[in-house]
């Protein structure tokens, strides 16, 4: 398939490299905004400190050791958590203090339209966070899947995003190529640098030493194709993820829909 995208940027892309621009579903965006507001709310706190001490009770309290840790403590002081905080919640994972041993589970369904939903939380009780989930898919017509009924459809990547404002982006795109990326993805509000997991340290570090902090970083799960959604089925899966991103033992929600900003207008 031939790349989409500015041809700006794409003209400076040397032949055979692999790096493109494309274009991009607008979930990961809507994601980036709802994450703001509940930043702002504190309401993101709790599964921040899940993660953290997870994170600690896996890997060790040793960020430089840890590159969970790591990335968890990024997330955790992008959302403006008190060092505090963050502190108690890493002594709590390595045994600190009194903390839940949170169990990772990975739940897959399909939404509105058939979109494919991955769903990634950290639960003290898998009885409790299976049924809050199921009520949530059913309640926006979706279904709860078996295990591996979507997963083939979404791979693992490590995505760093850039805003817009203030950016060079054909300078990032230079230095992303040099550094070993996978891809470069134009968005609604800006650019993503994609990595491979393996990678994404060393990409991560590389742009960061030319001055390329990202605004967000994570491994995230990205979709190989993505299903269009418009009218109700646009409305109720937006419904449907957000019901899910609401619910306290829910980390991440993964999934293939796209809307056109001109049917997102209308619901947003």
């Amino acid at each position: 398939m031939a790349p989409q995208g500015p041809a700006c940027y794409l003209d400076r892309v040397p032949p055979g490299t692999g790096l493109f621009m494309s274009g991009h579903s607008k979930w990961s965006t809507i994601k980036r905004k709802k994450g703001a507001a509940d930043a702002k709310r504190g309401k993101i706190f709790t599964k921040l400190i899940r993660e953290l001490q997870t994170a600690a009770r896996i890997g060790g309290g040793d960020r430089d050791a840890n590159p969970r840790l790591r990335l968890s403590i990024d997330k955790a002081k992008s959302a403006n958590m008190p060092k505090d905080n963050i502190e108690r919640a890493i002594q709590k994972g390595i045994g600190g203090g009194e903390a839940e041993a949170y169990e990772e589970v990975v739940y897959e369904g399909y939404g509105p339209g058939g979109t494919a939903i991955l769903v990634e939380a950290l639960t003290d009780n898998k009885n409790r966070t299976v049924g809050e989930i199921r009520h949530v898919f059913t309640k926006h017509a979706g279904n709860l899947g078996a295990s591996g009924c979507v997963a083939y459809l979404f791979e693992k990547r490590g995505v760093l995003h850039y805003p817009r404002e203030g950016l060079d982006g054909d300078a990032l795109l230079e230095a992303a190529l040099e550094s070993g990326a996978e891809d470069v993805v134009e968005t609604e509000d800006g650019l993503e640098v994609v990595t491979k997991p393996a990678d994404f340290e060393t990409v991560k570090g590389e742009l960061e030493s030319r001055d390329f902090a990202p605004a967000q970083a994570s491994i995230s799960m990205e979709p190989s194709n993505q299903v269009k959604l418009a009218g109700s089925d646009a409305e109720t899966m937006l419904s449907l993820a957000d019901s899910l991103e609401d619910l306290d033992d829910v980390q991440n929600v993964y999934a293939n829909f796209d809307i056109s900003d001109e049917e997102l207008g209308k619901f947003t």
